[in-house]
């Protein structure tokens, strides 16, 4: 099965802790890194899980609030310092350009490659970025500013072809991504051997969500419907439900329950506020509601 696993490198809330970092997450899909958001210290977890700078070409901000990208900056200089030359994307709700591209213009002027500002309408459910392997559809949020979480969605994967079927019928390299492909295969006396005595089912497409900041929201199981793994946001406990409110932010009860009502397999919840010290009280919230919950913590490597 290919490479598709999330890597969190900061599950805080605006404050920074000893304990916690502000947003960040890697999603690794078949050895390609895509950045969700990109609090402060983002490159020092970048560096401390080893993750390859490289291979970094998007970036996606849920909304421009500091503790989801004030590490951007950083992380676009230390590009340049390292000699980047290839296209870096950022995608964002406005006013993405009217934040950045200033500090582009100040900090960046020898910049030795091109970021691409990319702004998003935060209150539509729509496809904003493609390649051969994956698509990425923005998720309308509703939190105090423009703000929309991101769904991954693998593409179909190709046949697996069955070994022995390659020897047996001496099939060239040139024909097997062809034969994955589900295309049948003809001998040299012209006789077809059907796909299927061929091949084994691929295996099937995966899905992540992110939702992080925002209020709770029962409409967005709509777009959430059987996803292999959901993060919710959980900043308060049911004991803070009014603060959540008028917040715009989420419950670790409510989070459970978008997840349960969209038929979700596991959901991570994450963004804890300050004020708690032991996140379980959390966890237990979310449990109570959807068993499969799970807390994040930085440095986390969670496959789907």
């Amino acid at each position: 099965m290919e490479k598709f696993e999330v890597i969190i490198l900061g599950c805080g809330c605006a404050l920074p802790t000893s304990k916690h970092f502000n947003a960040a997450q890697v999603v690794n899909l078949r050895n390609k890194l895509f950045l969700i958001d990109c609090g402060e210290g983002t490159q020092i977890q970048f560096r401390r899980n080893k993750l390859n700078f490289n291979k970094l070409g998007h970036i996606f901000i849920s909304h421009l609030h500091g503790d989801h990208f004030f590490g951007l900056m950083g992380l676009i200089s230390t590009f340049n310092l390292l000699g980047r030359t290839a296209q870096l994307y950022v995608h964002a709700p406005t006013p993405l350009r009217k934040i950045l591209q200033p500090q582009l213009d100040y900090f960046c002027q020898e910049i030795n490659y091109e970021v691409i500002l990319d702004e998003i309408d935060s209150t539509k459910h729509q496809l904003i970025f493609e390649d051969r392997s994956v698509e990425v559809w923005s998720l309308p949020l509703n939190h105090r500013v423009p703000c929309c979480g991101f769904l991954f969605k693998e593409k179909p994967l190709k046949k697996h072809i069955i070994a022995s079927k390659i020897k047996q019928y001496n099939i060239p390299i040139y024909a097997i991504n062809a034969i994955k492909d589900s295309k049948d295969y003809t001998l040299p006396d012209g006789t077809i051997i059907p796909n299927d005595q061929l091949t084994t089912p691929a295996d099937p497409a995966r899905s992540y969500a992110y939702c992080s900041d925002t209020s709770y929201l029962p409409k967005l199981a709509e777009y959430l419907q059987n996803v292999d793994i959901l993060f919710h946001e959980a900043t308060f406990g049911e004991d803070k439900v009014n603060l959540a409110r008028a917040t715009y932010h989420s419950t670790a009860a409510q989070a459970a329950t978008l997840a349960k009502n969209s038929h979700v397999k596991k959901l991570f919840i994450g963004h804890y506020s300050a004020r708690y010290d032991d996140e379980n009280i959390l966890l237990n919230e979310a449990r109570n509601i959807f068993p499969e919950s799970f807390l994040t913590k930085e440095d986390d490597i969670i496959q789907i």
